[in-house]
């Protein structure tokens, strides 16, 4: 543990070090159990807000959530996922035109806006968009971003056995929802849902159609405004996508025309 000990401090004071600066990105002094609470009680604390986050109810709208779910569960069947059997993977559509936006808590709790599926045009699209919130969960940028939150004093205590990221957790949940990803996690996030969705069957690079629409508005929307820049997520998607010789889908996209007008 000593050994350990010295090794994070001299991370702390040698970040300039590339070997340091990713052990210091990927650091993550929560366990796959906490994400799970974590995500467990932002579904809960979500349902209990139903004025701040309308959920579209399941009667009615079952054609709806199938092909939502139907999607995601693509994705999930990739063998590319690597928290697929750990985490819950539960779909919830949040009924608000307005809101361009999707977001995947730890544990993998997915949470769709209206808003976003009538925006898009293409099932590929909402696949890219899906499997990009997909990859925050997977690869547990959440609790990364906490972990450097919550500074260096809470992970001394966990390297020295004094775990108390329980507590911690619980503390911060409130926040969780407002957390910011870097720019790092963007990025990585944008690589898996490429991997993810090359040869699923739907085109590879779906998310840079979002960013493809994003960016012919203008200036983007505040959700993105301190994200990278939607021209070079673009080139990166669509690098990668030819890179790893993904199928593309050019064909007419007649079912994803029915469910926006179901809604």
């Amino acid at each position: 543990m000593r050994k350990i000990s010295f090794l994070f401090t001299l991370c702390l004071f040698t970040l300039s070090n590339i070997s340091c600066q990713s052990w210091w990105k990927k650091l993550n002094v929560y366990s796959i159990e906490d994400d799970k609470k974590m995500g467990a009680a932002v579904s809960q604390e979500i349902a209990s807000k139903p004025s701040q986050y309308p959920l579209l109810p399941e009667k009615g709208n079952e054609e709806v959530y199938s092909f939502v779910r139907g999607i995601t569960q693509s994705i999930l069947n990739s063998g590319r996922v690597k928290n697929k059997n750990a985490f819950k993977w539960e779909v919830k559509i949040i009924k608000d035109d307005k809101t361009l936006n999707a977001f995947c808590t730890p544990g993998g709790y997915i949470y769709v806006y209206t808003g976003i599926i009538k925006y898009l045009d293409r099932t590929d699209e909402l696949a890219g968009v899906l499997g990009h919130e997909i990859a925050h969960a997977d690869n547990r940028h959440s609790t990364q971003q906490l972990t450097k939150a919550v500074g260096a004093s809470t992970i001394a205590q966990v390297l020295s056995g004094n775990n108390q990221t329980a507590q911690t957790g619980s503390q911060l949940l409130v926040g969780l929802l407002g957390l910011k990803f870097s720019r790092d996690h963007e990025a990585e996030a944008d690589k898996f849902s490429v991997i993810y969705l090359c040869n699923s069957g739907y085109s590879a690079n779906g998310a840079a159609g979002f960013f493809k629409k994003i960016g012919s508005k203008g200036s983007p929307p505040q959700f993105l405004s301190d994200h990278p820049d939607p021209g070079n997520r673009v080139r990166d998607i669509e690098a990668l996508n030819t890179k790893l010789h993904c199928a593309s889908n050019t064909g007419v996209d007649t079912r994803y025309a029915r469910i926006k007008s179901l809604l």
